[in-house]
């Protein structure tokens, strides 16, 4: 295998643990959050501008790149890294939310999927096969297979097909993968219901892939059903392989998903949280826009190692959000991602130090999440960067 995951800390009693992820290249200490550049960037920032926030692993779409500008021109470009200047670790999405999300333009057949451009409605058709291919040609490290998911609220009969479906296609897509460059994980799937999960999550690791990715949850359940679901598949996953909870960002979800086993994250929420002027703290989300900071000359957060903290006040951030500068919604996605990057180094120096249990409940207590209606409309918003686009 050219992926290869060790656990450096594990907390006993629980799954919480502390691991590194070795890929050609580069190492990546876990758990992690991966920001999405869903066409070939983070939208707004350069990849030495990634680099000094703490970054080193990124999540690409093949589905979008494969609409444009190709992945095919992207390989006779020299690949995906040379193509975004990146030269750390990509993770790629296959384009199996798509078919969620952009439900109304795709057909889900047994031997792939047949879709139409949200760009120009040409047709389109995926198949497991061509989803690696896809993922092969842009160099991806780490490739997601295509796979089903369906809406919240789906009833047993559409899970058991859809489940069906995603286990056929992932062994189509392992031996796609085999004697590649790219690795290839599973993706759990199962829906709101325990047992398909557990079947799915048994299925997945007999398939002995270098990972495993838990998809189809945070996408309008409550929260206590998705931490139910989640703790259901990690008990079934192969101890010794990464996690990867596909499109959950929130602060609080990712100390709560570390805390049953996590390893891996992604999500587009703190880069268009940013874009509308919201800031991540210690203490919760700050609104540039509100006329509080008109005048004040302090940063975002105190001790906060960012660029913009240590150069600018929210009073000029407030500034050039009321005037729709550019650099304002530059200066908060660096934020952003300085504030994640923190979050989850300060997570994995619990971990090691045996303390977790202790940041996990001074978290909690200190950290205020917006309300279940803006959380909501955010894990929604969060994942577009894997349909409409981040």
């Amino acid at each position: 295998m050219t992926i290869e995951f060790t656990i450096d800390r594990r907390i006993n009693g629980t799954q919480v643990r502390t691991g590194v992820l070795r890929t050609p290249h580069g190492d990546v200490s876990t758990p992690v959050f991966m920001p999405v550049g869903t066409f070939g960037s983070v939208r707004s920032v350069t990849p030495d501008e990634l680099i000094s926030a703490g970054v080193n692993i990124l999540l690409g779409n093949a589905y979008h790149l494969y609409l444009r500008p190709g992945a095919k021109r992207i390989r006779d470009l020299g690949g995906l890294h040379a193509f975004m200047g990146w030269d750390g670790p990509i993770l790629t999405d296959s384009g199996g939310y798509q078919v969620f999300s952009l439900a109304s333009l795709a057909k889900v057949q047994e031997d792939g999927v047949s879709f139409r451009s949200h760009i120009d409605g040409r047709l389109h058709f995926l198949t497991p096969q061509s989803v690696i291919e896809v993922q092969q040609d842009l160099g991806s490290d780490i490739m997601m297979p295509l796979d089903h998911c369906l809406p919240y609220g789906a009833d047993e009969g559409a899970l058991r097909d859809a489940l069906d479906r995603t286990n056929r296609w992932a062994e189509i897509s392992a031996r796609a993968a085999e004697g590649k460059k790219s690795e290839v994980f599973g993706i759990v799937q199962g829906g709101m219901n325990e047992g398909l999960r557990k079947e799915s999550a048994r299925f997945m690791s007999s398939l002995d892939l270098p990972g495993y990715a838990i998809g189809g949850l945070s996408v309008g359940e409550p929260k206590e059903t998705t931490w139910a679901m989640l703790e259901a598949v990690v008990g079934e996953l192969p101890v010794d392989r990464p996690r990867y909870l596909m499109g959950v960002g929130s602060p609080e979800d990712l100390v709560e998903a570390v805390s049953r086993g996590v390893d891996m994250f992604d999500c587009a929420l703190p880069t268009r949280v940013a874009r509308n002027g919201g800031l991540y703290t210690k203490t919760g989300r700050l609104n540039v826009n509100n006329a509080r900071f008109k005048e004040y000359v302090g940063p975002a957060e105190e001790g906060c190692d960012c660029y913009f903290c240590i150069t600018f006040s929210m009073a000029y951030l407030h500034h050039l959000f009321n005037c729709n500068e550019l650099l304002g919604y530059r200066l908060a996605t660096l934020h952003n991602l300085r504030y994640f990057m923190k979050l989850m180094s300060e997570v994995r120096d619990a971990i090691n130090k045996g303390s977790f249990s202790d940041f996990k409940q001074e978290f909690m207590h200190t950290y205020v999440p917006v309300s279940e209606e803006a959380r909501s409309q955010g894990s929604r918003n969060g994942r577009k960067g894997r349909s409409g686009g981040e």
